[in-house]
């Protein structure tokens, strides 16, 4: 098929091959997936402050859209608790969620999330997702999946608590509680999990989440359910997403402006990162800027159907993976599972016991965190284990909303820190090789000529490592040296303050009686260098392509020098 016709319609790219192993496959995960997301979509329309059946509207229109329209093939998106919690703060920030308009506010909001998402997809700008390091991808999973697996422990333990606790509040408040920990609760949700750890470990091939929820499931049924005070998810409302165009009020978009743009670049961020996470498991090339054409379009129809800002979902794609998921065909069976569930089995839900559910979400959790790569990471680097672990603990303490702000913006700080201080090598001509190639003097002990230094700049020649480079020119200076090459190989670029900064250090050489001589540059920095207002300053005559060249001119110009004439020494000879 034509790649332009696969890029504009991603979804048809999965169709070749699709069999009906893969069918089957797809089939079971989205079971599965429907299963979590029912109790989901309930609790985050809560906390977005909207009634609960516009949770599960949006957990049917956007996953179907940002699958078929998205590159990844295991991303779930829908509601989100991060995202839920965004909007409820830009939305109640302008009216109560008591208020009539409060809907009409946050579908208009949706609306914009979609119109901006989709822009900047369009715009192909999705190559912004690629300053998120893989260590802050692996960081930001791994801290999701602690707060994820946190946010269920009351669940497993029995134990209720109100909504909107941070993670140390959360902690605090279940370790206060503990002494009203049901029993039932956890044997259900032990036997659970149980479930899931055998099942893996003896029946790999078994739908492993689905067997755990089953017996859980059965479990719960014979120790009384809700009679017996164990609490149930409960049932859904039975009603089809209405068309909600007549509630986006387009005089209210002026003031939600800036909310919109920080919930779609949240979204973006998100929905990208878990992506690219779940990409390094299954192996698969993640298109950013196709990613923002499936979430903005998602969000953009869904707005239509009374759905609220939707994003990629950790938990729901996780389980979308572990349970065997192969193509995004899977969510759009997820979707049409709680579809019929609240067409015809509204009450379904009220079955299943919210502990089993947790243990449910632990395996999940659990398998998001990639061991295997946190301890190359820990292993390999320590920079990049800082910005792991700030990253991990932004996770927990700052929300994922800020998270990737925060490693990112530690990866680039870091980045910068090493670009601002390129390697500054003195190395010399080794003349007993062919084309007496440069090597450095201080690691193979080579000898250097008193008053020539050659010097190989290991990196970006730029307004931010300008600085570091002249000092270490004056620092030569200091140490006796006359004339400087500099050996521009390993420069990967030059900017117009670096080469103004070579101007001028060639003229404070030049009224010392020395020189600054610039070799081995590539095509672009000559250029830059060789321009009319540089060039008159830096002087044609000190500018080479081969170093072999300009260290014989600069020796034609400076005499041997006095330790030579007075050790005998022949260093100044062998490097003409």
């Amino acid at each position: 098929m034509p790649d332009r016709l696969i890029r504009l319609l991603p979804f048809i790219g999965a169709w070749p091959g699709l069999g009906r192993r893969q069918m089957l496959a797809d089939l079971r995960a989205g079971l599965t997936g429907a299963i979590i997301v029912l109790p989901q979509g309930v609790a985050y329309a809560l906390i977005a402050g909207l009634p609960a059946q516009y949770g599960l509207y949006t957990a049917i229109i956007p996953p179907v859209i940002a699958g078929l329209f998205g590159s990844s093939h295991h991303l779930v998106s829908g509601p989100t608790a991060a995202i839920s919690i965004v909007v409820f703060s830009v939305v109640s920030g302008i009216v109560p969620p008591e208020h009539p308009a409060f809907l009409s506010y946050v579908l208009t909001l949706t609306f914009m999330v979609g119109v901006i998402q989709l822009m900047l997809g369009i715009a192909r700008v999705g190559t912004l997702v690629n300053f998120i390091p893989h260590t802050v991808v692996v960081g930001f999973t791994a801290g999701a999946a602690v707060v994820i697996a946190v946010s269920q422990v009351h669940h497993f333990l029995g134990i209720r608590l109100e909504a909107g606790y941070g993670l140390v509040d959360r902690l605090r408040a279940i370790s206060g509680a503990l002494p009203a920990t049901e029993p039932q609760a956890v044997i259900i949700g032990g036997v659970t999990l149980a479930t899931a750890l055998l099942v893996r470990a003896y029946r790999p091939r078994w739908p492993v989440l689905l067997s755990a929820m089953a017996v859980g499931t059965g479990v719960g049924a014979l120790s009384g359910g809700a009679a017996a005070g164990v609490q149930m998810v409960g049932a859904t409302p039975g009603a089809l997403p209405p068309p909600s165009f007549d509630l986006i009020a387009f005089e209210r978009m002026p003031e939600l402006a800036s909310g919109a743009l920080a919930v779609a670049m949240i979204a973006l961020i998100e929905a990208v990162a878990i992506a690219k996470a779940v990409g390094m498991r299954s192996h698969q090339r993640i298109d950013g800027s196709q990613e923002f054409i499936g979430q903005g379009l998602s969000n953009l129809l869904g707005s239509l159907f009374s759905c609220y800002a939707a994003s990629g979902s950790f938990t729901r794609t996780g389980a979308n993976y572990d349970a065997g998921a192969r193509t995004p065909i899977a969510g759009i069976f997820a979707a049409g599972f709680v579809l019929a569930v609240i067409v015809w089995f509204p009450d379904v839900t009220g079955y299943l016991p919210m502990p089993a559910m947790a243990a449910v979400v632990f395996v999940i959790a659990w398998n998001l965190i990639d061991w295997h790569r946190l301890r190359d990471i820990v292993r390999a680097s320590r920079e990049e284990t800082t910005i792991l672990a700030v990253t991990v603990l932004a996770t927990l303490f700052l929300g994922l909303e800020f998270a990737i702000y925060v490693g990112v913006f530690l990866s680039l700080l870091l980045f910068l820190k090493h670009s601002a201080r390129p390697r500054l090598v003195s190395v010399v001509p080794m003349t007993d090789r062919p084309g007496r190639p440069l090597r450095n003097a201080h690691k193979r002990g080579l000898a250097e000529c008193p008053q020539v230094l050659i010097l190989r700049v290991d990196g970006p020649l730029f307004f931010g490592s300008l600085d570091h480079v002249r000092e270490g020119l004056w620092a030569a200076c200091d140490r006796g040296y006359s004339h400087v090459i500099i050996e521009g190989s390993a420069i990967e670029r030059v900017d117009l303050a670096a080469a103004e900064m070579l101007a001028q250090e060639t003229e404070r050489m030049r009224d010392r009686g020395g020189g600054l001589w610039l070799c081995g540059f590539k095509d672009d920095a000559l250029r830059l260098l060789r321009h009319p207002v540089l060039s008159s300053r830096i002087g044609e005559q000190n500018l080479f392509s081969r170093a072999g060249d300009a260290i014989a001119a600069v020796f034609e110009t400076a005499p041997l020098c006095d330790a030579c004439q007075r050790e005998g020494a022949d260093i100044c000879r062998l490097l003409r």
